[in-house]
């Protein structure tokens, strides 16, 4: 096995040093708000609002028992997170933007974990965003980068797949 090449390894641990960096720190900040009615930004498009996540994103999975939640949110996604960081270490031909793609999924998850860890199996939310009757669940920035990783990835395995087929 051959260990990734040094600009690949850099720019994956910028992202995730920036990325945990600012999780982490908008979540400590949004402790502020904690017992504190929803604060609406930007005539309502954001509202800041506390709250504890025992699930997964929108809440899925926080009303199964404990020892299940541990498996799937503790052990299961941290398995997870070590196999997309030995992709981000070992794969051969990944590229730029898979590279940022994975490294934004492993910072949000990674972040996330943290949280879960430290915070007896909760992870903060504080942001909800809306535009006239659409409104999101309550998120954080790790679940952002999460969501932002994903997208990126599946637009560039996509694009990645046309080159070859054509």
């Amino acid at each position: 096995m051959h260990i990734a090449d040094p600009p690949r390894l850099l720019l994956a641990a910028l992202l995730l040093v920036v990325c945990i960096a600012c999780d982490l720190g908008t979540k400590h900040a949004a402790e502020s708000l904690r017992g504190k009615p929803p604060h609406e930004i930007a005539g309502g498009f954001m509202t800041l609002s506390y709250a504890e996540n025992r699930g997964a994103m929108l809440s899925i999975g926080s009303g199964l028992p404990e020892s299940a939640r541990f498996l799937i949110f503790t052990a299961g996604v941290s398995l997870l997170l070590a196999g997309i960081a030995g992709v981000i270490l070992f794969a051969s031909a990944l590229s730029r933007p898979s590279v940022v793609a994975l490294s934004l999924m492993l910072a949000g998850g990674g972040s996330n974990l943290f949280d879960r860890l430290s915070n007896d199996g909760r992870v903060v939310d504080f942001v909800i965003l809306g535009a006239g009757g659409f409104r999101t669940g309550i998120f954080n920035l790790a679940d952002l980068a999460i969501m932002l990783g994903a997208s990126l990835f599946l637009v560039t395995t996509v694009r990645q797949q046309n080159a070859r087929t054509a």
